[in-house]
């Protein structure tokens, strides 16, 4: 029988503690606190994310519930609704800003061998921003039209097992195309981008930089072709063109030659055209490097219907701000706990297994890969066979 660490302690356990220490001190997060740290506080919105709490208040009663255990979890403090929103409110969200990005360093060494749905060595990530409704009259700084509020998540998606590389949290009013003067360019690599990010400057910021990028076309580009090349129409590709831009404004933001690939989706039956600046590569793969592109939406997708960032603990920017990034970085510890102990699940299946079994003294591989070591135990591999048949006997 399993007598060690609950389940939840054993998820904490792949936290790097020095790390997050180290981000409390650089914000003095835990300065005038006797008994409610900011590990405490990290660890309680941990729990509300693997369990799915709706509020203060059903935190603190499911919490309470299970009092006897809280030290086991290795929460030292009595938890309260007042004392977490205060906490939520007051202490700077740059704390789990600064170690969400950390456990991202970690992660993307662990997927940066995962396989891609085109066959390139380079990196490729897919930049997107999805956007975060919020009432307006409650949230008053979130300032987004006239009659509604909200946040916009800017994520940059490393489509090599899906880790977000790069996260911006901003008001709904910033415009997908800034995020480009935000992220850190890698030289060598594919930033993959719909046609929001359409901006001729920024663009060639990225190409000044030695890397790539694959973007859909707007239907009014005006340009010039220099070259048509020979393609294979039975791939879907209708046309691969080198090209100028003639508009005066766009040509002095990028003055440079630019790949223009015509592709037809025969599944959708849609003809899309998308703009790059690598000419060595087929015009086919352009095309699929794109199509990779929706693995961003189906992050979105996941991690609004996984995680708690739809309902909020707390009103203020700090408060917000908080919960989302706490909310990253579980997302990324159960992807470095699914790396680190070759689960063969998906993160949907851990993070529903983990809901329900926080409590157990359980080891923690064997609640995840449904393992009998019990009946395993039993088996007396040294037993002898009372009806096996000897030779000369």
């Amino acid at each position: 029988m399993y007598t060690g660490s609950l389940v939840f302690t054993q998820v904490m356990d792949f936290m790097p503690l020095k790390t997050f220490k180290r981000c409390v001190e650089n914000y003095n997060g835990n300065f005038s606190v006797k008994h409610f740290t900011c590990l405490d506080q990290f660890r309680i919105m941990a729990f509300a994310q693997l369990t799915y709490r709706e509020s203060l208040r059903d935190i603190e009663a499911c919490l309470r519930a299970q009092s006897n255990k809280l030290y086991h979890m290795g929460i030292r403090s009595k938890v309260s609704r007042s004392t977490l929103a205060e906490a939520n409110e007051m202490r700077d969200w740059r704390i789990y800003a600064d170690f969400a990005h950390h456990l991202i360093g970690i992660a993307k060494k662990l997927y940066q061998q995962e396989p891609l749905a085109t066959e390139l060595k380079e990196t490729v990530y897919a930049l997107d921003a999805t956007t975060i409704d919020l009432c307006l009259s409650i949230f008053p700084w979130a300032h987004f039209r006239k009659t509604k509020g909200a946040v916009r998540l800017h994520t940059l998606l490393d489509l090599r097992g899906n880790i977000p590389t790069f996260i911006y949290i901003s008001d709904g009013k910033l415009h997908e195309f800034n995020a480009l003067d935000l992220i850190p360019l890698e030289a060598g690599a594919f930033y993959i981008m719909d046609r929001g990010f359409l901006d001729f400057s920024r663009l060639h910021t990225i190409s000044l930089a030695s890397a790539f990028f694959v973007i859909r076309g707007k239907s009014n580009l005006k340009c010039r072709r220099l070259y048509s090349h020979t393609v294979d129409k039975a791939t879907g590709v209708v046309c691969d063109q080198t090209i100028l831009l003639t508009v005066p404004k766009s040509a002095g933001d990028y003055p440079d030659k630019l790949r223009r690939v015509k592709y037809h989706d025969v599944e959708t039956d849609k003809t899309l055209v998308f703009l790059s600046n690598n000419f060595l590569l087929p015009a086919i793969t352009i095309a699929q490097l794109y199509k990779q592109r929706w693995q961003v939406e189906l992050f979105f997708k996941w991690i609004k219907q996984n995680l708690r960032i739809k309902s909020f603990y707390g009103t203020s920017e700090n408060a917000v701000k908080t919960q989302i990034w706490i909310a990253i970085s579980v997302y990324l510890i159960v992807a470095i706990i699914k790396k680190r102990l070759n689960l063969p699940e998906s993160l949907y299946t851990i993070l529903q297994v983990l809901s329900v079994s926080l409590f157990e003294r359980t080891s923690l591989f064997q609640i995840l890969t449904f393992y009998d070591y019990k009946n395993n135990m039993n088996q007396n591999r040294n037993q002898l066979n009372l009806f096996t048949n000897y030779s000369g006997q």
